[in-house]
């Protein structure tokens, strides 16, 4: 069974808006075993959007629209699709009795073009909005549907989950399981050149790879009939990509890597400290967007100049003179003395040249040294990084994560 999205909304063709209902419906219909073929986008004309619909009607089994159910003179969508499948809207007197209580549970009173959105073709699927004053719908005609959503995320997103996926689930009759593998230390090119067999011989299940900023994404897809089968269908390749790419994959959920580490902690229930310079806080917030990190987390410190890698981490002056503030020597006492002074199970510390300005011949832009402190033992690397400022940024963060993650764990 084929599909295809059609975005409505000239803000959208403008940029004025970015199109996250495209990421999340196309992400949404993999579990139902459905293809996607094409998306596109169309302005606010009735025209070109007709044009859109049949070109797709001609093509897709399912269609599924967003956008364009608001009251105002130019959201067309249920109009024109309705035209375009040969069905005649009709108002909805309980329909908008639901709008009417929405708008006074907000408060409001509805105006007279709000009774639009309680215009349906009959018979068809109403799909419940109560976060907004749009309900969607599925129309069907001659073998094909055509699902309608409002265009706001908020109100489209749980009504494609709680409304629209069960209906296409049961409709294909089958469904696809995925798993995701989430690699670090190894670039996309080596990892396929590592699996290349195994790609060109695929069927089912399915390896696509896709590379992120630092990372590699494996996802390996079963066509099943339940979640069961497809487990049993993914792990037989799952364990083999394990097999021959070693512990440079570090998850087979989809965990991001501070989701990974977040998790090691609060299970060993041991506690961190994080030292930054160069990342600037980026660090610590990759484990205080983590809900539940103030079980382990203690403290972080962005220690920028070297007074303050002095005065809150006691970094000594004479390393600060002797080897500079990027150093491997700096690093170390950076996390030793934040773990010293926090009296913490970890300390992870950060300090390098992220650019565009600051390096030498000898500490080119990039060059950055990571520690990780724990008892006993302080490991520090050095990173050679290209790229801007950003990118050099983030791939500290990475870098640090792995290896922490690697002392987490025994592989």
């Amino acid at each position: 069974m084929i599909a295809e999205l059609i975005c409505v909304g000239t803000e959208l063709l403008m940029g004025q808006v970015t199109n996250t209902n495209a990421q999340f419906l196309s992400e949404a219909l993999a579990p139902s075993g459905i293809d996607l073929y094409h998306e596109i986008v169309v302005g606010d004309n009735a025209a070109r959007l007709k044009e859109a619909v049949q070109t797709a009607l001609s093509r897709a089994d399912i269609l599924i629209l967003s956008g364009g159910l608001g009251p105002t003179d130019d959201d067309l969508t249920k109009e024109t699709v309705s035209e375009a499948l040969g069905l005649t809207l009709e108002f909805y007197p309980e329909e908008w009795k639901r709008i009417e209580e929405y708008f006074a549970r907000t408060g409001r009173t509805p105006a007279s073009n709000n009774r639009k959105q309680a215009m349906f073709p009959r018979p068809c699927i109403i799909l419940p909005n109560p976060n907004g004053t749009a309900p969607g719908c599925i129309l069907e005609q001659n073998g094909k549907a055509a699902i309608l959503l409002p265009g706001p995320p908020r109100e489209l997103r749980p009504m494609f989950t709680d409304y629209a996926m069960p209906y296409l689930l049961k409709r294909s009759g089958h469904k696809l399981y995925s798993r995701e593998l989430r690699i670090f230390g190894i670039g996309e090119s080596d990892v396929t050149d590592r699996l290349a067999d195994l790609i060109r011989s695929q069927t089912n299940p399915t390896i696509a790879p896709y590379a992120k900023t630092g990372e590699v994404t494996l996802r390996i897809t079963a066509r099943c009939q339940s979640e069961a089968e497809g487990e049993a269908l993914v792990c037989p390749m799952i364990d083999t990509i394990r097999t021959r790419l070693g512990n440079a994959v570090y998850s087979d959920r989809g965990e991001p890597l501070p989701l990974v580490c977040h998790n090691a902690l609060i299970a060993r229930k041991e506690t961190l400290a994080v030292a930054e310079s160069c990342t600037g806080g980026l660090l610590t917030s990759a484990f205080v967007d983590l809900p539940g990190s103030s079980a382990y987390l203690i403290e972080g410190a962005v220690t920028y100049a070297n007074e303050a890698k002095m005065r809150r981490l006691g970094v000594s002056k004479a390393t600060l003179d002797t080897f500079g503030a990027v150093s491997a020597e700096c690093a170390r006492e950076m996390a030793e003395g934040l773990r010293a002074r926090a009296n913490t199970t970890y300390a992870l510390a950060t300090t390098g040249i992220a650019g565009p300005d600051g390096g030498t011949p000898e500490k080119p832009v990039g060059t950055v040294y990571v520690a990780l402190a724990k008892e006993g033992e302080t490991i520090v690397k050095r990173l050679q990084l290209f790229g801007n400022r950003e990118r050099i940024r983030t791939v500290t963060v990475l870098q640090i994560l792995d290896i922490f993650r690697q002392n987490l764990f025994t592989y």
